[in-house]
């Protein structure tokens, strides 16, 4: 379930803000995302791994919690990164 070094540096590469960006609030909603999705296929085979679901739910709630604060700070990179994530329906 966890990102290997590949994945992350694409994820970081794509939505970095600027060329030194490793972990700013958009790189890391881009990996929760990513682990979220990667978790709930995960989910889906083993209903009851429930130790893993709770994992999830706290992976979801941090998710929530960053996007929260980029919504905060701007409201255009907060749709641009919604958007671009294909995420909130």
């Amino acid at each position: 379930m966890s990102l290997d070094t590949t994945e992350k540096q694409e994820l970081i590469n794509a939505h970095q803000t600027h060329a030194t960006d490793t972990g700013s609030a958009e790189v890391q909603v881009a990996m929760l995302t990513e682990r979220i999705s990667k978790l709930s296929s995960h989910l889906q085979q083993n209903i009851h791994d429930f130790s893993s679901r709770q994992g999830l739910l706290k992976m979801i709630g941090r998710r929530k919690r960053l996007l929260g604060y980029v919504r905060g700070k701007s409201e255009k990179r907060y749709s641009e990164l919604i958007a671009k994530l294909g995420i909130r329906g």
